[in-house]
């Protein structure tokens, strides 16, 4: 019977070898994850009956290979499309034949159709955002991720904001009038800010402020669209804004609109709220600190960018950003019931447990970052220090069948 032994542990030991050298071999494939041969004894109760005290065992077997799904070190790509998961989930991928799969591998790439796909090609699924780049915080259901091609709409400045200026209190009154935009003595201070129409026209707000002569804590505000002067406008009533002995506006004027049309272009009339509320009128010299306003011209598409929760962000050569999707995580019961397919892929079984599919930093789920990726979780000097265990056992197991091997000679010689 010690050849049965010896030899199931000379197999035990060859599959713990191929387990190693599996690893070895992946020590640099991004997402893999160690396996580990975890051995049984095997005994035969029919040689010995119930008898628990005279059991001999016949050997060793290999009774499962389990990966160790623990998380590897993340390595900087600098490739925005690189992601790699913190924390528990893989991503979702939907196969060429239709079916899912999972990884941990996050080396994403777009293809020429626009999907975001993996080394392999295959898709990676997520939620799609909607036409205005909205995502439903819950719910939906994960489709491909896709990045359009189309370029982003423009959109028509309806709002122009003064955050932060300030008009003197020593300000001169202007020498000339009526006011004259082209004409720097009929007014005292002036801003511009570049706004934009319907069309994505970009045209030049300007803002010009007037103290009057019958109050010095009164100013008349006029806007001129592009230098015409045509287009002059007084904000509100005259005077537009009034001042109090502190300097703070009494009272706030609100809202001023400023609407102007038709444009050169066909353009739709533009129609701008202008907020001067924190408009201020101290001693200090005239400053205009802060400003904004909300249009912007049509743009394409220059980049992507993926945050920690999986959104996923197109910028755009306009200075703006939309979100395209936002990449999908699911979890197991039970890791170790995931069937390995190869690149990288694993596949659910009864034993996993059905996939839980959310969003990242929801649930179980970790956080992704861009730019990195996991590398494999192989430890390469404890995979050597176990390949010469295993050559030691498979080597005295070899030792005890020719031990055997030599006792049965012996009894053969007898005579």
């Amino acid at each position: 019977m010690g050849f049965q032994q010896g030899l199931s542990g000379l197999n035990s030991s060859s599959r713990a070898l191929d387990v190693i050298s599996n690893n070895v071999a992946n020590a640099s494939t991004v997402g893999f994850k160690e396996g580990n041969a975890i051995f049984a004894d095997v005994y035969a109760s029919a040689l010995t009956g119930a008898t628990s005290s005279i059991q001999v065992g016949i050997g060793s077997r290999v009774a499962a290979v389990y990966q160790k799904f623990t998380e590897g070190p993340l390595n900087t790509t600098n490739n925005p499309l690189d992601v790699a998961i913190n924390g528990n989930g893989f991503f979702v991928i939907r196969r060429y034949d239709g079916t899912t799969a999972y990884t941990r591998n996050g080396q994403l790439d777009i293809n020429k159709a626009g999907y975001i796909v993996t080394p392999t090609g295959e898709q990676v699924l997520g939620y799609k955002a909607d036409d205005t780049g909205f995502i439903p915080s819950s719910g939906g259901t994960i489709e491909p991720l896709f990045v359009p091609r189309n370029e982003i709409e423009p959109k028509a400045t309806t709002r122009f904001d003064i955050n932060a200026a300030n008009l003197s209190a020593d300000a001169t009154l202007p020498t000339v009038t009526p006011f004259d935009p082209a004409n720097v003595d009929s007014y005292s201070y002036t801003t511009s800010e570049p706004v934009f129409d319907s069309l994505g026209g970009k045209h030049s707000l300007s803002v010009f402020f007037v103290r009057t002569g019958i109050n010095p804590s009164e100013w008349d505000v006029h806007a001129v669209l592009d230098g015409d002067a045509t287009t002059d406008k007084v904000l509100g009533t005259s005077p537009s804004l009034s001042f109090d002995g502190y300097g703070k506006l009494s009272p706030p004027p609100g809202l001023l609109n400023y609407t102007v049309g038709p444009l050169a272009n066909g353009a739709a009339n533009l129609n701008i709220n202008v907020d001067l509320d924190k408009v201020t009128q101290f001693g200090s010299p005239f400053s205009i600190n802060d400003k904004s306003q909300d249009g912007y011209t049509s743009g394409q598409i220059a980049g992507l960018v993926i945050s920690t929760d999986g959104v996923i962000q197109g910028r755009y050569t306009n200075g703006q950003t939309k979100n395209l999707g936002q990449i999908a995580l699911a979890t197991f019961r039970s890791d170790q019931g995931l069937v390995s397919l190869g690149d990288n892929l694993w596949a659910e079984t009864p034993e996993s447990g059905s996939a839980v599919v959310g969003r990242p930093s929801t649930g179980l789920n970790g956080v992704v970052s861009a730019g990195q990726v996991e590398e494999s979780n192989v430890d390469l000097t404890d995979e050597l220090v176990k390949m010469i265990i295993q050559q030691r056992n498979y080597q005295a197991n070899a030792q005890s069948i020719r031990t055997q091997d030599q006792i049965l000679q012996t009894l053969v010689n007898l005579r």
